[in-house]
């Protein structure tokens, strides 16, 4: 079958008829209408900080639920702490995440947060191992990943682009941690946040970006002569450095 396995993923199945209504009041996007297609989401804290990123979509009478293996666990406690009386039941499944590029296969679904990240699907078969530059992807498109640039109890969802990446939707109402997000979004610009920078040279994951011998960020990811890195953007209009590297903010 078409596509490559991504082997560090698993996929919960929610059923019960309060599953949609369940989901909604807790996650930063729609969960309504979720047929045929596929949704970035996150769950946050009370005080709008990251704790998980997900996929979600509606197969028959359940929802799917994608996320990073070193998040599923704490994932599913906490989803299971504010079920209460909710009649929902949360289950691990045995399937598999396939995703690939290119023309897509009948059982596939669009990646919501860029075009360029190509397809995900849900298959009880593996797939092929990944041969795809995932990471060059993401550097390329500005895409945080779960544990490297999103770092639960520490990440503001629109400081690492949830907004651009169709991450989070500001009418569906109420969610855990939807107050801060709200008003990080309308009552302030980001001083800080995710952004491409062309790179010289190499530093390790979570170096410290300085720039005329102030604090400016972190650097994240890198490839190709470009990487992800978190920046205070007041701090970033000229080169800087992250140890052995220098950086300068890339103009696109």
């Amino acid at each position: 079958m078409q596509g490559e396995t991504a082997t560090d993923r698993t996929v919960f199945r929610i059923t019960g008829e309060d599953r949609v209504h369940f989901l909604q009041g807790l996650v930063s996007n729609d969960m309504r209408d979720l047929d045929g297609r596929l949704v970035y989401a996150a769950l946050l804290t009370p005080q709008g900080k990251y704790i998980a990123d997900f996929f979600v979509t509606a197969i028959a009478d359940a929802l799917l639920l994608d996320v990073k293996t070193c998040l599923a666990e704490d994932l599913a406690r906490r989803l299971s702490m504010y079920r209460l009386r909710s009649a929902v039941e949360i289950a691990r499944t045995g399937l598999h995440v396939i995703r690939g590029l290119g023309p897509a296969p009948a059982d596939a679904l669009a990646d919501p947060r860029a075009p360029a990240l190509g397809w995900r699907a849900y298959r009880i078969a593996a797939a092929g191992p990944e041969t795809t530059d995932w990471d060059g992807l993401r550097v390329t498109h500005g895409i945080p990943e779960t544990g490297i640039e999103l770092i639960p109890g520490e990440t503001y969802i629109l400081e690492a682009g949830f907004e651009r990446l169709n991450g989070v939707d500001f009418h569906k109402g109420c969610y855990v941690g939807q107050e801060v997000t709200a008003r990080m979004k309308h009552k302030t610009d980001l001083k800080k946040g995710l952004a491409t920078v062309r790179i010289e040279g190499a530093a390790p994951v979570g170096t410290a970006i300085m720039a005329q011998g102030k604090p400016a960020g972190t650097l994240f990811t890198q490839s190709d002569g470009r990487a992800l890195a978190y920046l205070r953007f007041d701090r970033a209009s000229g080169p800087m450095q992250a140890g052995d590297a220098v950086l300068h903010l890339d103009p696109a």
